[in-house]
């Protein structure tokens, strides 16, 4: 399932710059986030297909290239205290029994699991779809990508800042 780091940098590229040759950004009237949108979806595009349709989250970024970016984050910080709220509640109205506490903490890990891999779902590409076993891959293999659509971007960039430096 995964290629080596080398490899799927290579592919990467080689799949971006065709996608970006085919957006039109000669286009004067485009505005810099259509152009931000472009670009990021044209490399989300290459970023899948270099992973040749082999991950469940690289198929449903294929499918639906204009998935909206997710904003959990919020909601999962805001879900996160209310988890510690209701904990606090609980531990209150509880009786000392050590057995009792036993269920209250085992009922809120449950309950925290069960959040963070909701949030989780809604992060990965197609994670809705998917078991926990087969999140945690995907999210590993996700990760593994996103790091390499990172590194070659920012190759790209340091070399277009070097490139545009005045020469001694």
């Amino acid at each position: 399932m995964h290629l080596p780091h080398s490899t799927l940098k290579q592919e990467f590229v080689k799949k971006w710059i065709m996608g970006l040759q085919r957006c039109k950004f000669s286009n004067k009237n485009m505005s810099i986030l259509e152009r931000k949108k472009a670009i990021k979806l044209s490399a989300d595009t290459a970023m899948a297909s270099a992973r040749k349709g082999l991950t469940c989250w690289s198929r449903a970024l294929i499918s639906n290239p204009d998935r909206p970016v997710p904003t959990t984050t919020r909601r999962a910080s805001s879900a996160c205290k209310k988890i510690v709220k209701r904990s606090r509640r609980i531990r209150r109205t509880a009786k000392c029994g050590a057995a009792r506490k036993g269920q209250i903490t085992r009922s809120i890990a449950q309950c925290l699991v069960r959040k963070r891999t909701q949030i989780l779902k809604s992060l990965i590409p197609g994670g809705e779809f998917m078991n926990e076993v087969c999140l945690i891959e995907e999210t590993l293999d996700y990760i593994t990508s996103l790091r390499v659509q990172v590194d070659v971007m920012r190759s790209l960039a340091s070399a277009s800042a070097r490139a545009s430096e005045p020469h001694n």
